[in-house]
């Protein structure tokens, strides 16, 4: 991407790296075990870093991702999921400690052969918080033998090595670090993305721009093509070539697709009750908003909810923000 594009789509970032990071656990488990993480709610990511070993995530209606010593998961809007060993079982039983802020959870009678950080981001600009609809689902850095990634295995093991040592302010410190390493992650990403993803590339066009952001704002909004036209200061036509160019959709079928999108985020991230969530992407009902989801995704609004009753629940049985 040239350079002056991607400042502008920086530029409209910006509101993104207005982040404030909270470390919840450090997590050293062995044998077998889960540990499933709620949903945090409107502009809270969530995040895993992982420092030895592996372990699997699975998420609501997808499967399961693995994470390796090195990689680093970000899951931009805060989706339940289950963080569980690589090996089946009864379950290790965990237990829990609070040192300096950060609680320490460890299996009991097992050898310790996984170790990684849990954590929060909270986007700070509650206003502008609609910005974070444009993030994908989840955001996975592989920083094992690669060498290009050199600096982001170096801040994750700068963050590991801080909470090990316990000294008095190592918590602030290895916030201020995660804090930079996500900075980092999210600029690297959108730079990268802008000419694959359409979301983003609308945000690297001004016209278009105007467009995404005025309906980002407004979703729930009865919005017209002349309207979207107003806001972007040109034709229709014009408009549709422009959202053709960046997008390869028209301007209505990414209006159609954005809201699909958002609730899906909605569901999984937050426990607003699915009429809620319809009324504010813009459905006129919850079954109409039922029915959207499943012709997309194959599936009902509850199947994206882990914690939803008949969803699969971990043996240890704990709900926690990490």
């Amino acid at each position: 991407m040239p350079e002056s594009e991607a400042a502008e789509l920086l530029k409209a970032m910006v509101p993104l790296f207005r982040i404030r990071p909270v470390i919840d656990d450090s997590c050293r488990f062995g044998g077998s075990w889960e540990s499933l993480h709620a949903p945090n709610g409107g502009g809270w990511a969530q995040f895993h870093m992982v420092t030895r070993g592996s372990c699997l995530v699975e998420r609501p209606g997808l499967g399961a991702q693995r994470l390796e010593a090195g990689d680093i998961l970000l899951l931009p809007h805060g989706d339940s999921h289950l963080v569980r060993s690589e090996t089946g079982g009864a379950a290790t039983r965990i237990v829990s400690e609070l040192r300096n802020g950060i609680r320490r959870r460890s299996t009991v009678d097992a050898r310790i052969d996984t170790e990684f950080l849990c954590g929060r981001f909270l986007f700070e600009a509650s206003d502008e918080n609609f910005l974070t609809a444009v993030l994908p689902d989840e955001i996975v850095l592989r920083t094992e033998g690669e060498p290009v990634l050199g600096r982001f295995g170096h801040l994750l093991t700068d963050i590991r090595d801080e909470l090990d040592a316990g000294r008095a302010g190592s918590e602030m410190v290895a916030a201020d670090l995660a804090r930079a390493l996500f900075v980092m992650i999210l600029r690297d990403h959108l730079t990268e993305t802008a000419s694959t993803d359409g979301t983003v590339s609308l945000l690297r066009d001004r016209t278009t721009a105007r467009v995404v952001l005025a309906i980002l704002k407004d979703l729930s909004r009865d919005w017209t093509l002349d309207e979207m036209a107003a806001i972007a200061i040109t034709s229709r036509a014009s408009l549709v070539r422009a959202f053709r160019k960046r997008a390869g959709i028209a301007p209505m079928t990414f209006l159609s697709d954005l809201r699909l999108t958002v609730a899906r985020q909605r569901l999984a991230g937050t426990s607003d009750s699915i009429a809620k969530i319809a009324g504010e992407v813009g459905y006129a009902s919850e079954g109409a908003l039922s029915k959207a989801i499943m012709r997309r995704y194959g599936v009902r609004p509850g199947a994206l909810r882990m914690t939803e009753p008949g969803q699969r629940q971990p043996p240890e049985r704990r709900l926690h923000a990490g």
